[in-house]
């Protein structure tokens, strides 16, 4: 749920719209993940760590970071998906109701049977991985360099439910593209990072961890702790929303903004909408009415939902895995969008990490610290698929966004990356590609 829309409101409802529109600490590593480290700075290669505390003013390092996540954590989890105590349910229902109780018993039952933690593990540390403590917070991030000379800097960012491993599929055809169809000239510098509260990134402690505030701590990573005086970016949902923050506060950083998703949220609706904007603004207030209550629970009550989804891996993976099925790309049946190991690979790093709860008080902090307002005069370029909640007309996003390229596309739904990586990564080499104003 992304893009800049609308004016600074003052009810609770409008207020809540301004964490999916984009607008816009001590830290604590997670818990149940350990590991060790040497200092360095912009290493290549990934070692495992435990990061240090770094205070604004002293100088950013980066240390290698690898995934290991306790076998005393994976041992816990599987007696607790042994004990589960499955709630009662009417036959046939489907996802009716939520989270498909058929469904959630083969997840389970292949999360408890036929899941390898290790062995993904293992694939996704064969990644550059990284933690930098960034004005006392812990950044978790991938940066994988591009094949060759001359890569573009991107940064990559997820939302919620998802994680970093959102990105997976789709950096090797970033930082390799001659081996996926393109030239040596569309190489990226990929830096995918884990948001602050989100997988091996750090557990706020305190107030205020909003997209705007994640903005500001992101542009110095890739700025003084990275060195790259200018860099692209790419995301959807929460992730737009920091993205969104970076073109409004740090616009001559930014070679160009692209992104994805659609924008419920309306604040301060024209008189002078098109058919296709009346058309929107009639599916976003019905999405409002009957999709909008984990949002809004997560941004008045986050606390109170914490206490049963990181006891209950079952719940957890209810809360989540109910919303992969309603935003992807499928026809009926979740497994024609995501392989179940994908799907727990997700949620068993959310376990493991403990940072359910975090993830969720994202929204709480962004409703009551939207960021910065105005139009965005970066590059942009939008990649709207008609299977995500609903199509936003580019005239929609026009009023308040510069829009240099806009490309619509009838497959995958809210998970881009994940689930059509391979047109991302095309739209991605031939935006970026083109010259642009002021270049």
């Amino acid at each position: 749920m992304v893009s800049a829309f609308g004016r600074r409101a003052t009810t609770r409802r409008a207020a809540l719209g301004l964490i999916a529109a984009g607008l816009a600490a001590s830290d604590m590593a997670p818990g149940d993940v350990t590991a060790r480290s040497t200092p360095a700075r912009m290493p290549r290669k990934a070692t495992r760590d435990r990061q240090s505390d770094q205070r604004e003013g002293e100088p950013m390092t980066v240390q290698p970071f690898r995934i290991d996540v306790p076998q005393a954590t994976l041992d816990d989890l599987q007696q607790r998906l042994e004990r589960t105590r499955w709630p009662d349910e009417i036959p046939g229902i489907g996802w009716d109701y939520g989270a498909d109780p058929a469904y959630m018993r083969e997840l389970v039952a292949h999360w408890r049977n036929g899941f390898d933690w290790r062995a993904q593990e293992a694939a996704l540390n064969q990644f550059d991985h990284f933690r930098a403590a960034v004005e006392g917070v812990g950044l978790h991030f991938i940066h994988q360099r591009g094949e060759g000379s001359g890569a573009t800097p991107l940064l990559l960012l997820h939302g919620w439910p998802s994680s970093f491993v959102q990105m997976a599929d789709i950096i090797p055809l970033l930082v390799d593209p001659v081996s996926h169809g393109g030239s040596g000239a569309d190489a990226f510098d990929v830096v995918a990072v884990s948001l602050p509260g989100y997988g091996f990134s750090g557990i706020p402690a305190e107030r205020g961890m909003s997209v705007a505030r994640i903005a500001a701590l992101i542009h110095r990573l890739m700025t003084e702790t990275l060195g790259y005086d200018r860099y692209a970016a790419r995301g959807s949902d929460l992730g737009a929303g920091v993205i969104t923050q970076l073109a409004l506060t740090h616009p001559e950083s930014l070679i160009g903004i692209h992104l994805s998703g659609t924008n419920p949220y309306l604040m301060n609706v024209p008189s002078d909408l098109s058919p296709a904007e009346q058309a929107f603004v009639a599916k976003a207030q019905t999405w409002m009415q009957t999709e909008m209550a984990y949002a809004m629970e997560h941004a008045s009550r986050p606390q109170t939902l914490a206490y049963g989804l990181n006891d209950s891996p079952v719940g957890l993976a209810a809360w989540i895995v109910e919303k992969f099925w309603r935003w992807s790309d499928h026809d009926g049946s979740l497994d024609t969008a995501f392989s179940k190991d994908q799907l727990l690979t997700n949620l068993t790093i959310y376990w493991a990490t403990g940072t359910i709860n975090s993830s969720m008080r994202l929204y709480y902090e962004t409703v009551r610290d939207p960021g910065a307002w105005g139009r965005i005069d970066v590059p942009s370029a939008y990649l709207m698929t008609s299977k995500d909640m609903f199509p936003t007309p580019r005239e929609w996003v026009e009023r308040t966004v510069r829009v240099d390229r806009w490309t619509e596309i009838d497959q995958g739904g809210h998970f881009l990356e994940w689930e059509v990586p391979e047109i991302v990564a095309q739209d991605l080499r031939t935006f970026f590609g083109e010259p642009r104003q002021g270049e």
